[in-house]
């Protein structure tokens, strides 16, 4: 058993959320539904309470603890991915079906959560030691929502495609 695991805060969804992300992402998977054994202020005895699940390998807890709090873009999830096609598949996934863009690779789903769907080609060049090749990638990025890998590339490259 992990030795932490962030807890999520639903509205009732807890269950519906680790299901979908569980199917989005490889690695994923829902573990454990466990139902209120009593009445609690945002449910009753026999609703789901919590859902343990996990998300590319790492560990979570769905609560569904009511209306009192929503996600916001002070937490965030960092999905790294190896191309376009990958990263078009999350970021469609994300957003579809009530989910909303961003800009810089953020966006969020359905339930609010913030996500950033992060090509590596990205952080590589933004972390490149040609200053100027960095900068030119950060300026393109800056101009995008979901990341496109080839424009980033050719700003690397100072191309001006």
């Amino acid at each position: 058993m992990a030795r932490i695991a962030p807890c999520l805060w639903f509205d009732g969804t807890a269950h519906d959320a680790a299901t979908f992300y569980a199917a989005t992402f490889p690695d994923s998977r829902v573990d454990a539904v466990h139902r209120a054994p009593g009445d609690y202020p945002s449910g009753q005895e026999g609703d789901v309470l919590t859902v343990e699940f996990t998300v590319l390998g790492m560990p979570f807890v769905g609560l569904n603890g009511g209306p009192h709090f929503t996600f916001n873009e002070a937490v965030s999830f960092q999905v790294y991915t190896d191309d376009q096609a990958e990263t078009d598949r999350y970021w469609h996934a994300i957003v579809e079906g009530g989910g909303s863009e961003s800009q810089c690779s953020w966006c969020k789903d359905r339930w609010g959560l913030s996500w950033q769907i992060v090509p590596r080609a990205l952080t590589q060049a933004l972390a490149s030691p040609d200053k100027a090749a960095a900068k030119r990638a950060f300026e393109a990025m800056m101009t995008m929502t979901r990341i496109d890998v080839a424009a980033i590339e050719a700003a690397v490259r100072g191309d001006d495609a």
